[in-house]
């Protein structure tokens, strides 16, 4: 819960965090990795926490903090509406009608599951050879519906294999989703800084707020690095692609 409301915070760190502390309170940590049921029961349950929670710095900030809401500031992006401080003042029936789907989606999810668990499950025995090429038509479909454009549709199909490439070798594709959603409000907002100043960068410092902001955002990415750095890269990667499932 508390993972989800921090911007910029990935749901795999939620899920590791949440294992790691499974495993040094359980009392017989030497089955995690195992398939103990703590091992797996924990991480997912941290896992859908931060989904609900993740839709608080989407809507007082304008910030996706996990895949899915990335994908959401996207689409509401896409139909013009901009997430954020302003959005319950411009548009209130976008963030009541989010609220209110929140609400009815979780009561639809009590009432489907509880009777239809048992097929739900049935459906992970579907082959991936039929599964992905559906996922694909419907895909593509919403791609092209957007600006019924071919070009849209080669955009998807290389990002998909770039995606591909990446995952296997171990990256999350969170950061990358992140800098392709705000990577151009990043720079909208940061030449509307220098406009405002003159072209000057003293902008960025002569006030104490973003003083440390700035500070604490270059101190957060020289511990990333270092980390990185002294860190296995390749152990490293195959922890986040690898995240703890139960054992066959």
């Amino acid at each position: 819960f508390i993972f989800g409301i921090i911007p910029g915070v990935s749901h795999v760190v939620s899920t590791f965090v949440s294992y790691a502390v499974e495993k040094r309170l359980s009392k017989h940590p030497e089955e995690f990795g195992k398939g103990a049921i703590a091992g797996v029961a924990g991480p997912e349950t941290a896992n859908n926490a931060v989904t609900g929670t993740a839709m608080i710095p989407l809507l007082a900030l304008g910030i996706p903090s996990i895949p899915a809401t990335a994908i959401l500031i996207s689409a509401l992006t896409i139909h013009g509406v901009q997430p954020g401080p302003l959005l319950l003042t411009d548009h209130p029936e976008v963030f009541w009608g989010l609220v209110a789907s929140m609400y009815i989606g979780n009561v639809i999810l009590l009432i489907l599951n509880l009777p239809l668990v048992g097929i739900f499950v049935n459906l992970l025995r579907i082959p991936y050879a039929w599964l992905i090429p559906m996922i694909l038509i419907v895909s593509i479909i919403g791609v092209y519906s957007v600006n019924f454009s071919n070009t849209d549709i080669w955009i998807m199909m290389i990002s998909g294999v770039v995606g591909y490439v990446l995952r296997k070798f171990g990256y999350e594709m969170a950061p990358l989703l992140l800098a392709l959603v705000l990577g151009d409000r990043l720079e909208e907002n940061f030449r509307l800084a220098l406009t405002v100043s003159g072209g000057s960068y003293a902008v960025f410092a002569d006030r104490i707020s973003v003083t440390v902001l700035m500070s604490v955002l270059c101190l957060l990415l020289a511990l990333q690095a270092l980390g990185s750095v002294t860190a296995n890269p390749l152990s490293t990667r195959r922890a986040r692609a690898d995240p703890p499932r139960l054992s066959r």
